[in-house]
């Protein structure tokens, strides 16, 4: 036994050497061979599109020349971090290997914590170079050398402070745009501490370079201008601005093949991955009614990575519907999953080859049930990648073969591509009546590209009626979120063309154009790839420069990425995975500047942050008057469990609010009933809220105690009080796991039975006894008007005899010659019940009061 244990240790020990690549100790002639960091796409490019085409008129031009080819030598990865999260395994294999001791084969190497860091080999001989020709006043060397110090391109060390004095200098001496929005965006986030933040300067370089048409400062000028950031809110400026890059968006995005530029969307909060900022089940984006319930077989919660997977086992299967979805997948693209043509492509034909054959095209006898519509949907995709030349060289004829197909079982996608080539006369003739109708099917199938196609058209003609027409068809497809059909929207509303003339609506409709147009004008792509690859400083500057363009997310990031906040039981370093923050990220002030422009913009975690930052001085001094309003603007109509929760906090301990036990006790109410998982954290505080409550009552205090709510009062009839009677008569008899259990017998048409008999037993009872209360209240009547006639009647008889007895003389006896006996016989009887006219009615109906 301990032989075997003393093997598997030696096992694990040559494993953590083997894995423990970032151990070995690199000599300083070594360094030249390290495989340097890759760089984005955005950085790798040495410069904007006027530094690509080196001016040979410059002075130094040579020394460029020659720097870009010693850069051209550093080497760099081909691979890429693995997206896919490891499990619960490899997890512990990591703390295992992390907790045996490192049996190191060398002497540790000195710490050079303090010591600067050096460049060598290429990348040294480069930089001289691009020294040399920025000495000579070469304007492209100047920006590359800022490029190196601010994003750290080919690892090149980071150096804010001569970033800035590089981008200054090309900015103020040469009027550079690129260099004037680096100036404006380092003034208005102080990054680095390389300048103090001054938001009027930053808003002052940005307008330089909007002015020159440099797509980012002219978003940042229009997004400064919207939300009133360094200058006062005006929507007509902000228009204008986004005006300008969503018709620079346009001209991109229809410069593509037939149909557009596809775009995958990349912009996301890394929050959302782990379920907001506060956690899963604490957030505002995933509790009450947006909290994910699904139950455990659902693929709610899968990976893009476990789908796809799951997806290709079932197509070769031989399920053609997980062969359509897969194409989907890869042809459509997503953030996570890159577009593969080529592959999507071979999932549609298998897909198509089920129901057509391959030689001469018709369709295959006994085909499975719905295959012949998939089938088309899978047609119509084939003949759109044809027709745009995706993975394929364009082919105009066998894009028309594949639309055929897809038409004859009226597929959407189809009806439009063929009517878009009769449009516009893509290996065809042009016909423009034929193209209407082929987008008129479509559209009636709720085809959004075949809306804005029948939308433009419509507009084309210019007549009141046909404006109309045109703006249904663009609404209807911008629901969709077509970019197209937002940008015809932004237009006729800024132009008034058939749309009344509206500023905040046209440019709410030019921003969607503009930010969605990614790959155009944002660097969300290189943000997240270095994100993924754990390089979050590099991350970090590429969601800065998204966050000042105005994108809600990027500023959400950037809050998310710089929040100092943790939990109260945080795990100790040793068993934390993840490193320290670096100290570019140290930065609570700029972190609650991004909480509030995100706040600003609807998002209510990030309201619910900036009070947590006033309220315990993050990144400011304390207020708490800010705090309470924060808290107050996250919880209306109950959207926010945690600012509900914070507001009953502060009411219970009187910090910034009054302290109120009853308020607090409501607060802490309405936060469990609008987030159920807060049941844990609610009820042990209205525990310890209901002891200092009732300390308190017997104590005397002043603090208002917790108090039963007051129940209404109403005077209700005698017919309001029997309904109500019978109404909460049924309350005490409800099943309490009615909703659990669903018990009713069906029929065999599959409606209930005996509902109906039991609403008619219900029915015919209530009608008893409510006759029988109304009979017995008549019966009481009567017999109390009975029993009051007899009474007066024993008294006349009574007195009667009185008067006998005494002996009256008979003239008293007699009136008018009548005797007195024969005059009480002449009196009618009185009724049983008054007449509605008689005096005594009024006493009759009250009861006989007073008699």
């Amino acid at each position: 036994m301990r032989r075997w244990f003393l093997s598997a240790l030696l096992l694990l020990q040559a494993i953590a050497l083997a894995c423990a690549a970032d151990q070995k100790v690199l000599a300083t002639d070594d360094v030249n061979a390290q495989v340097t960091k890759p760089d984005s796409p955005a950085q790798s490019d040495l410069g904007p599109s006027e530094h690509h085409t080196w001016n040979p008129y410059q002075n130094g031009w040579e020394l460029v020349s020659e720097a870009m080819v010693e850069l051209r030598k550093i080497q760099t990865p081909t691979h890429r971090r693995s997206k896919k999260q490891t499990g619960f395994f490899t997890t512990l294999f990591y703390y295992a290997l992390k907790a045996l001791p490192s049996l190191r084969a060398t002497a540790q190497a000195a710490s050079h914590k303090h010591a600067a860091p050096v460049i060598t080999g290429p990348l040294l001989e480069g930089v001289k170079l691009l020294q040399q020709a920025a000495d000579q006043n070469n304007t492209d060397a100047i920006y590359l050398l800022g490029q190196f110090n601010f994003y750290g391109n080919y690892s090149h060390p980071r150096n804010f402070k001569t970033a800035f004095d590089h981008y200054y200098r090309l900015a103020s001496q040469y009027g550079n745009s690129s260099a004037q929005y680096m100036v404006g965006l380092m003034y208005a986030t102080g990054v680095g501490d390389a300048v103090e933040r001054d938001q009027a300067k930053a808003l002052l370089y940005h307008t330089f370079a909007a002015n020159q048409g440099h797509t980012r400062s002219e978003m940042t000028v229009a997004a400064r201008h919207m939300n009133g950031i360094g200058v006062p809110k005006n929507c007509e400026i902000a228009c204008k601005y986004y005006k300008r890059v969503a018709d620079k968006a346009m001209t991109w995005f229809r410069s593509g093949p037939p149909g557009g530029m596809t775009i995958v969307q990349e912009a996301y909060r890394l929050s959302d991955e782990v379920g907001g900022v506060y956690g899963e089940g604490a957030s505002f984006v995933s509790s009450g009614i947006n909290a994910l319930k699904a139950s455990p077989h659902s693929d709610a919660y899968a990976s893009i990575d476990d789908v796809i997977e799951y997806l290709d086992l079932m197509s070769q299967k031989g399920d053609f519907k997980a062969s359509f979805n897969l194409g989907r997948l890869y042809y459509e693209g997503q953030r996570g999953l890159d577009r593969n043509v080529d592959l999507a492509r071979r999932y549609f034909l298998s897909v198509t080859t089920k129901y057509w054959r391959a030689k001469d095209g018709r369709s295959i006898d006994g085909a499975k049930p719905q295959l012949e519509k998939i089938a088309s949907r899978a047609a119509g995709y084939i003949g759109r990648m044809w027709m745009r030349g995706e993975g394929v060289n364009q082919d105009f004829k066998t894009a028309h073969k594949w639309f055929d197909r897809g038409i004859k079982h009226g597929d959407a996608q189809s009806q439009w591509g063929l009517g878009l080539m009769y449009l516009h006369g893509y290996g065809v003739r042009k016909n423009v009546a034929k193209a209407f109708e082929y987008f008129k099917s479509a559209a009636d199938q709720d085809f959004s590209l075949a809306h804005v196609a029948l939308g433009a058209l419509h507009l084309d003609q210019g007549q009141p009626d046909d404006l109309k027409v045109a703006n249904s068809y663009f609404e209807a497809a911008a629901r969709w979120n077509n970019l197209e059909a937002q940008y015809y929207l932004a237009e006729m509303i800024h132009h008034g063309v058939g749309r009344d003339k509206t500023c905040g609506v046209a440019m709410q409709y030019y921003k969607n154009v503009a930010e969605r147009s990614e790959p155009l004008v944002s660097s969300w792509t290189e943000a997240n790839q270095a994100y993924e690859d754990g390089d979050l400083e590099l991350a970090f500057l590429d969601y800065v420069m998204a966050a000042e363009q105005g994108y809600e997310k990027a500023q959400n990031n950037v809050a998310f990425l710089l929040d100092p906040t943790h939990s109260v039981f945080s795990l100790p370093n040793w068993v934390k995975r993840q490193a320290s923050k670096p100290r570019l990220l140290q930065n609570s002030a700029l972190a609650l500047i991004y909480w509030t422009r995100s706040a600003i913009q609807s998002n209510i975690d990030s309201l619910v942050k900036m009070g947590d930052y006033y309220l315990g001085g993050i990144g400011t001094e304390i207020a708490l008057d800010k705090a309470a309003q924060c808290y107050t603007g996250a919880s209306e109509y109950f959207q926010s469990a945690q600012a509900l929760y914070n507001l009953g906090w502060m009411h219970e301990n009187g910090v910034g609010l009054t302290q109120d036990f009853h308020l607090a006790k409501r607060y802490y109410d309405q936060a469990l009933e609008t987030n159920e998982e807060a049941y844990l954290p609610v009820t042990l505080s209205l525990v310890k809220l209901r002891v200092r409550s009732a300390w308190n009552t017997f104590t005397h205090g002043r603090i208002n105690s917790i108090q039963d709510e007051p129940a209404p009062k109403k005077d209700w009839s005698l017919k309001e009080w029997i309904q109500n009677f019978l109404q909460d008569e049924n309350v005490y008899y409800e099943d309490p796991y009615e909703d659990l259990y669903d018990e009713t017998i069906t029929a065999s048409d599959g409606e209930p039975m005996g509902d109906e008999l039991d609403a008619d037993l219900d029915g015919i009872f209530e009608s008893f006894l409510i006759l029988s209360l109304v009979a017995s209240i008549m019966f009481l009547m009567w017999y109390r008007t009975q029993r009051q006639q007899a009474h007066r009647q024993a008294q006349e008889n009574a007195q009667r005899q009185q008067q006998q007895a005494a002996g009256m003389p008979p003239q008293q006896q007699q009136q008018n010659g009548v005797p007195f006996g024969q005059q009480q016989q002449q009196q009618p009887q009185a009724p049983p019940f008054p007449p509605p006219g008689d005096p005594n009615f009024a006493q009759w109906g009250a009861g006989g009061v007073g008699h």
